[in-house]
């Protein structure tokens, strides 16, 4: 490979080497002529330009693959562009005549492909240059594209792009006819061409005024039309030309319309247009807009899914500010959409909808408008929802005949109501506690908008008010527990009104799901109160058929919601609950049958709802409270669980004599009842197993069903990696929630909560915003195949066989698209056995049990449908894991290779090369090594059938597989699979994406295979290493995402195992330039491997970067200076920067990762961000701490006013703010209007939080750097001495204020971070002593910022957790001997004072809102922070004591009294302390009295006093715990320090005096007394021997049990 490095190709080289290996070589000399053409010498480029330019145009007749004649293409144009162009007409010429040629034979594309190619790259290099021979090549271009194939269409396209680009307003004359000839192709039968004309019309768009005119309305029509029957990559590729576009028509740039006189489009017109391919999809289009609506027929989901896309695009496009100021209008129109009849015709098509819907606001309203904004569009949706209310509460209302429109109104309403909601719901979420400007305004009446809606009366709008709530509540928790009290109040006062009992119950069991998010719980006694509504509407139900049926489901919805506050609560009403779900059920076979010969149609209804109710309670207190589970719990359990097994063969008879209506009622009960038993050990009904696999293999193989619904787990069960075969990668895309519906699988991506409502109080599955459980028939046989998976691995072999055979006939049985779904369900079903009985450990059974499965999976490999052949592959593989016999293995090996020999079909190639794969999957290398040799070869074989791309994908899928499995025992076949690799990736064509994600795969399994020999010197190791790389680069210079995501991972292997091979100067700004991909998973890859060149060259990653910034600024230096918080893309100007890659500012990959925190939802991605500016801090931040503090000071300033980014100082000077007013200038060239007015999109809560922790990591980082960053004379001398030294003390104004701005934010999770912040920079900087003034300390001066700071964290309504926080602030604050002023001092003693007012109250006398436990924390906290000013006093005033004493006046409480010297008397802090110590001594007292109950064996339980202690509740006894274990150690030493003081006497006046304030319940605090003793009862030593005895026990029980448990660490 070193040959091919030269300027010239060398000939001699080339013509030594093998013929399969010239392409390779040319191609490597090719890679190196990109790099060194940019830094050569001008004049040496010259000197041997000729001898290139023939070698290089000799290229395009040698039949170049297609990432050679890419690179030739580009070199061509380069070497013109930096030497002589003498000979460029000529050069076009030559290739213009290639075009031309007649030769349509497939050996001479490739060399007509390349000369496309190269006219494109000379264009878009040199541009007007060239301008006088466009319009020839131009009509030349576009003859050939008539007559051309695919792959050619494909390539002039593009090229026709790169003369567009770079002609500019130039090539006006030939607009027309490049847009006459292309738009044509939008509808092409070939996915990669229709791409290209999108992204050639995008390109024309920008000059052609035509487009966004005349032809607008036609430019849509196409748009829909190439929708149709589309792929993933066409419908990004189309939306992004439409919503460009529509963009464009309604702002155009002001140099086109300065140019022409241009009529603009209004928004009207451009909504209306985009709304008919929302509603109408494609085809059949009619003249007018509003007849065209009225036709009948179906929308096409594709269509309806880009056009979606384009939605977002369009709003994108104009930017954050323009979203801002039309929002109003903007979300009336999508609302709209959702509410028209056509939207929403049929049920599982509303949702659908509706999912279209949510994707446009969140993606818009999510992610262009800064926090202010947000709230302001928050209250924009409030009053839409208002007005629908009112419209809906007249229709309700009005009792007249002219009601029928009135219940079509009501049908769209719900619609309307759902979106709207979720938006609402997500924005607070998001907004977090900086949203309660929406609760505290009472002129936006959020609270009361939503809780109208529960009155609604469709159930699906319900339900999503009521979550709603349940995400305002877990914004604001503090809104928490009155929101429930106010629904259990209206579900009280609104008994008889169904809609009513339905809807408060919806939101109250949505609130009880949201407390597991708020850490701070709500008061015991809410759950008890849940339960009392919960029984009196049980008990009640039968009391009015009218509302029968919503009492029965609301009680059993509210009891299941309780079990998710977990056993702490649960506990108390377990036996209840017991006799509960006991008498829901019959308790014999004799009284079923009364049962069944008693009940009319209604009864039986609500009879089976209750049921469905109670085994759905009984599944949420089995998932939540395992810890409640004893094996008597359980037989209880069953009874009731047992019954409703019988019940269930009894149910076909009812319905047959009711009604088939009652068959959603039943399968509710079904389904319920198999999601209990999955969770319960399969031991514990063992004997229901005959009666229970029935029912189940009846459910999935769709026995009593005439639908043919299939399940949606087979994706989930098949293996993560095969997502190349399934198209499952399309879950990891920022459209997977609209990309959902377009999967095969019944209703996939409908899920809604109307499907199932106990989804409201469930916690929600990772990566979904709102819980979206799938209709209720899918969601059966989805249960039914998950416990078929628990229970067949303890079923018999007999029965075993009998189900395989069953299986085997069920699908001989059925016919057509019924066979398809009944094979999907049943391999679904065996897949999830066969993962069961892996995880058991268990075999499959005897001979003739796996010839039966045999027999089933074989048949399948067969099948034509990809997903079930990908399921055949899939159960071999884990058939071969659990026998485990070398035999068997062999067995099915032999079988395949057979097939594979043999058979020419397409279907059969790929359905066995990939069982090969899955065998050695699952048995590993060891198992299955005397079969790679076959495999390999096979398999190499198949992939380089050229015929067909499916089999060179099935194909080069499984080798990957082979390679990642067999491990070191695959070095041998290293080097051909390789040449295969590398020879695939030059030839393959790049419109066949899915071989090429392979081969990345392929290469990335080989790397790892290599391994660490991948460092040696070896001849052979370097060839490898040097094909890898080669490899790497063309994934990476290929056009698809996840192609060049594969490429990035096999980079980030090679790294690892050879990083001195590994070119970081171009790796790290290729990175960066992805980092602002439209696609999630290329931004994963890239982040992820910038988290591991961080964790070893975190300063060269940092460099890299920033040579992206200065090459942008010489090139450009308009678009550099994009602020690193400006949002995915808020303007034109910003999509130019994310083209171009041009996305990192003076603040550096740091401020671009910063930036993405804001942005980003993916969690994967976030906790990759926060690593690697983990990993980069911890290297750079003490040698860049200006840099880094800057970086922190920035994202935090956000904090100060939420609308704006300017840090809190309050005067800025002139240059930052020259700087600010140039981001604003680059930021906001939106649209050609320079708007300065508004600064970008301020960081969002969760970032400042980050930064905010990253203060505190970079105090700790300087502290174990230096000690000079702690020390201001030396830091001020090390700067003198180098002005470059950089030290964390000459920054303490900035790092105080940044605590301040975190601590005093409208964010609780902030203030906490910032008061940890507080407290950090206090305990490092307190001894700091300011040199310019001897005695004092640097701190002093900053007194009133550490107050201002305190000060909010105890106003009335804080959270008990940042009083706690800042209780202990407070503490270090006094006890740091900073302040030398007894004044000064008092203000924060006032804080501490006022808290200990509040401790004294008492228990129950303070409205409740959190659990017991936080109020315990609280107040703990409050005499721990006493405690430790107390000792801190005390220990001064020993010291003073100590000393030699000097003349001091008496101190008072008067100032002047020590005014004249400078430091504080030594009883000073001790006279602060000294008024509130009888009061603060009994408390201490009491909490060690707890703390010693609390530290006692658990088997003296019982003897804890029943009603608590003085600080804890029973009920609350775990959590408490933790807290006296953080605090007991500080209050046992002040006891012990205050015993001593007063000699162990104290007044018995002053003790009376302290019992009062603690009359906190029937017993006094007072130690040992029997309730209503006077003090003086006992004599001075006994109490004293008491208060020993108190003090002595935490001691005792740390030295003497340490061995029985260990309650705390001791201090």
């Amino acid at each position: 490979m070193e040959l091919a490095h030269s300027l010239l190709l060398n000939e001699e080289a080339l013509a030594q080497i093998t013929e399969a290996k010239r392409p390779v070589f040319i191609f490597e000399w090719l890679r190196f002529l990109d790099k060194v053409l940019v830094a050569a010498n001008k004049t040496d480029v010259k000197e041997k330009q000729k001898k290139l330019v023939e070698q290089l145009t000799g290229l395009i007749s040698s039949s170049p693959g297609p990432p050679t004649r890419k690179l030739l293409a580009k070199n061509l144009a380069a070497l013109y562009s930096i030497g002589d162009t003498f000979t460029v007409f000529q050069t076009l010429d030559k290739c213009n005549d290639i075009i031309r040629n007649k030769d349509d034979t497939a050996a001479y594309l490739p060399t007509k492909l390349a000369a496309v190619a190269c006219v494109g790259a000379f264009y878009e290099k040199m541009g007007r240059m060239l301008g006088s021979a466009f319009p020839e090549t131009v009509n030349n271009l576009l003859k050939s594209l008539k007559s051309a194939e695919s792959q050619g269409r494909s390539e002039i396209l593009m090229s026709l792009q790169k003369v567009l680009n770079g002609l500019g307003g130039a090539a006006a004359s030939s607009h027309r006819d490049i847009y006459k000839n292309a738009r044509s192709l939008l509808t092409d039968r070939s996915m990669a061409v229709r791409c290209a004309v999108a992204k050639c019309l995008l390109e024309l768009q920008n000059e052609a005024v035509f487009m966004w005119t005349a032809e607008l309305e036609n430019i849509a029509t196409l748009c829909f039309k190439a929708l149709e029957n589309s792929n993933y990559g066409v419908r990004v590729a189309v939306s992004k030309l439409l919503g460009t576009v529509m963009a464009t028509a309604l702002m155009p740039k002001q140099a086109t319309v300065m140019r022409q006189n241009v009529k603009r489009a209004t928004f009207d017109e451009v909504l209306e247009l985009m709304a008919t391919g929302f509603l109408r999809g494609g085809s059949g289009f009619l003249k007018s807009g509003g007849e065209m609506l009225k036709v009948g027929g179906s929308v096409n989901r594709e269509v309806r899914v880009g056009v979606t896309q384009a939605y977002v695009v369009f709003v994108t496009t104009l930017g954050g500010q323009w979203l801002e100021r039309s929002f109003a209008t903007f979300l009336s129109h999508v609302l709209d959409l959702v509410s028209h009849p056509r939207a929403t015709q049929t049920h599982v098509e509303a949702v659908y909808s509706r999912r279209c819907v949510s994707f446009i606001l969140r993606a818009t309203v999510g992610s262009l408008l800064g926090e202010k904004a947000q709230i302001a569009a928050a209250k924009e949706i409030c009053q839409a929802i208002g007005k629908q209310m009112k419209a809906v509460e007249a229709v309700v209302n009005d009792t007249s005949a002219e009601n029928k429109s009135g219940a079509a109104d009501i049908a769209a309403s719900q619609h309307v109501m759902v979106c709207a909601l979720q938006e609402l719901g997500s924005l607070v979420q998001s907004l977090n506690a900086t949203a309660s400007p929406l609760i505290q305004e009472a002129s936006i009446g959020l609270l009361e908008t939503v809780t109208s809606v529960l009155l609604h009366p469709s159930m699906a709008a319900r339900l999503a008010a009521a979550w709603c709530l349940r995400c305002v509540a877990v914004a604001l928790p503090f809104q928490l527990t009155p929101f429930l009290d106010r629904c259990a109040e209206r579900l009280n006062n609104l008994k008889t009104s169904p809609e009513a009992v339905s809807g408060y119950s919806f939101a109250m069991a949505a609130l009880l799901g949201g407390v597991h998010q708020c850490p701070l719980g709500i008061p015991h006694a809410k759950g008890k109160m849940v339960v009392s509504i919960a029984e009196d509407l049980l008990r009640t139900a039968a009391q009015n058929s009218r509302l029968s049926l919503q009492r029965t489901q609301a009680g059993w919805l509210l009891l299941g919601a309780l079990m998710t506050l977990g056993p702490s609560v649960v506990r108390y009403h377990l036996p209840k609950m017991l006799l509960l779900w006991r008498n829901v059920f019959p308790r014999s076979l004799k009284e079923l049958e009364a049962e069944k010969a008693r009940g009319d149609s209604f009864t039986w209804q609500v009879t089976l709802e209750g049921r469905a109710g109670a085994l759905c309670a009984m599944r949420s207190f089995v998932a939540h409270c395992p810890e409640l589970l004893t094996e008597d719990v359980i037989r209880k359990l069953m009874t009731p669980i047992e019954c409703a097994m019988t019940m269930m063969s009894h149910i076909p008879s009812v319905i047959k004599a009711h009604g088939a209506h009652l068959k959603a009622s039943a399968a509710m009960v079904r389904l319920r009842l198999y999601d209990i038993l999955a969770l319960l050990p399969p031991k514990t009904y063992e004997g229901s197993f005959n009666a229970l696999l029935r029912e189940l293999v009846a459910e999935f193989t769709l026995t009593d069903n005439s639908a043919n619904t299939t399940t949606s787990l087979l994706r989930s069960l098949c293996h993560y990696d095969d997502s190349v075969l399934l198209g499952s990668w399309l879950q990891e895309t920022d459209h997977k929630s609209i990309e959902d519906q377009l999967q095969p699988n019944s209703a996939s991506g409908s899920g809604a909560l109307e499907h199932d409502p106990s989804s409201i109080y469930l916690r929600i599955p990772a990566g979904e915003a709102v819980p979206g459980p799938l209709p209720l028939g899918v969601s059966v046989i989805d249960a039914s195949v998950a416990l078929f998976g628990v229970v067949f691995p303890h079923v018999s072999y007999k029965h075993r066989l009998q189900m395989l055979d069953h299986f085997a006939e069920c699908v001989k049985q059925a016919k057509g698209v019924r066979q398809q779904a009944v094979q999907l369900n049943i391999f679904t079903a065996v897949l999830s056995a066969l993962k069961g009985l892996a995880e058991n450990k268990s075999t499959l059974g005897p001979e003739e049990v796996r010839k039966s499965a045999l027999t089933l999976v074989m048949g399948a490999l067969d099948n034509p449908n990809p997903i079930l052949r990908c399921a055949a592959g899939e159960a071999l593989g884990r058939m071969a894991q659990v026998v485990g016999e070398a035999t068997f293995i062999a067995r099915m090996a032999q079988y395949s290779f057979d097939k594979l020999k043999s058979a020419r079909d397409v279907v059969s190639r790929t359905g066995h090369s990939l069982a090969l794969g899955c065998l050695h999957r699952y048995v590993g290398g060891i198992g299955s090594g005397q079969h790679l040799k076959t495999s390999v070869s096979i398999l190499l074989a198949l992939a380089q059938d050229g015929t067909s791309s499916e089999v060179q994908t099935w194909s080069l899928h499984s080798l990957a597989l082979i390679v990642d499995s067999s491990g070191p025992m695959y070095r041998g076949y290293v080097e051909p699979t390789l040449s295969l690799v590398l020879t695939l990736l030059l030839t393959v064509p790049p419109s066949h994406t899915e071989v090429h994600q392979c081969l990345g795969r392929c290469l990335g399994a080989i790397i790892t295979t290599v391994g660490p020999e991948l460092q040696g010197n070896g001849a052979t190791i370097s060839t490898i290493r040097s094909s890898c790389l080669v490899g790497c680069a063309i994934t990476q210079d290929h056009s698809d995402s996840l192609v060049q995501a594969a490429a990035i991972s096999c980079l980030q292997q090679l790294h690892m195992f050879a990083p001195r091979h590994v070119n970081l100067s171009s790796l790290v700004p290729s990175l960066c330039v992805h980092l602002c991909s439209s696609h999630l998973l290329l931004r994963r890859a890239a982040v992820a491997c910038l988290r591991q060149l961080a964790q070893r060259e975190a300063a060269e990653v940092c460099e890299y970067a920033m040579s992206l910034a200065k090459n942008a600024g010489d090139k450009e230096n308009s678009g550099t200076n994009v602020s690193p918080f400006a949002p995915g893309v808020s303007s034109r100007s910003d999509i130019h920067c994310r083209h171009q890659g041009v996305n990192i500012t003076e603040t550096g990959l740091e401020g671009l990762l910063f930036g993405m925190l804001d942005r980003e939802t993916d969690r994967k991605l976030c906790s990759d961000i926060h690593d690697t500016l983990g990993h980069m801090l911890s290297s750079l931040a003490v040698e860049k701490l200006s840099h880094w503090l800057m970086l922190c000071k920035d994202v935090l300033a956000a904090s100060s006013d939420m609308s704006t980014a300017t840090p809190l100082s309050s005067g800025k000077d002139e240059e930052s703010e020259k700087k600010d007013e140039m981001d604003d200038d680059t930021m906001f060239t939106t649209l050609g209007e320079e708007d300065k007015s508004k600064p970008f999109v301020a960081p969002r809560w969760a970032t400042r939080v980050f930064a905010a922790d990253c203060l505190c990591r970079i105090i700790n980082l300087c502290e174990n750097a230096d000690q000079a960053h702690f020390d201001l004379a030396m830091a001020r001398s090390a700067k003198l001495r180098n002005p470059t030294n950089d030290l964390l003390v000459l920054h303490l104004s900035d790092l105080i204020r940044m605590a301040f701005m975190a601590a005093t934010d409208h964010s609780n999770q902030l203030r906490m971070a910032g008061l940890q912040a507080l407290e950090d920079i206090i305990k490092k900087f307190a001894s700091v002593p300011e040199p310019e003034f001897p005695g004092q300390v640097i701190l002093e001066q900053y007194q009133a910022n550490v107050g201002a700071a305190l000060r909010p964290a105890f106003s009335q309504d804080t959270p008990s957790d940042i009083i706690a926080k800042a209780c202990q602030v407070c503490s270090t604050w006094i006890g740091s001997g900073v302040v030398s002023d007894l004044n000064d001092l008092r203000r924060v003693h006032n804080l501490l004072v006022s808290s200990l007012d509040k401790v004294q109250a008492g228990k129950g006398s303070s409205s409740q809102l959190y659990r017991e436990s936080a109020t315990t924390m609280e107040k703990l906290a409050v005499l721990k922070a006493w405690a430790e000013v107390y000792v801190v006093a005390m220990n001064i005033k020993k010291e003073a004591e100590s000393k030699p004493k000097r003349a001091i006046k008496s101190t008072d409480d008067d100032d002047d009294d020590f005014g004249t010297i400078d430091e504080l008397p030594p009883d000073s802090l001790i006279t602060l302390v000294q008024p509130e110590l009888p009061t603060l001594s009994r408390l201490w007292l009491a909490a060690l009295k707890d703390y010693a109950l609390l530290t006692l064996p658990a088997e003296f339980a019982s003897q804890l006093p029943a009603d608590g202690g003085a600080f804890y509740t029973p009920e609350t006894i775990d959590t408490a715990r933790l807290h006296y274990r953080n605090s007991w150690a500080p209050i046992l030493h002040a006891v012990a320090l205050w015993l001593n003081s007063t000699g162990f006497t104290c007044s018995e006046s002053a003790e009376a005096a302290a019992i009062p304030g603690l009359q906190k319940r029937s017993t006094p605090v007072n130690l040992n007394q029997a309730s209503g003793a006077t003090p003086s009862a006992k004599s001075l030593p006994e109490i004293n021997k008491d208060r020993m005895h108190l003090i002595l026990d935490p001691r005792s029980l740390l030295n003497t049990s340490q061995h029985v448990y260990r309650p705390y660490t001791p201090c």
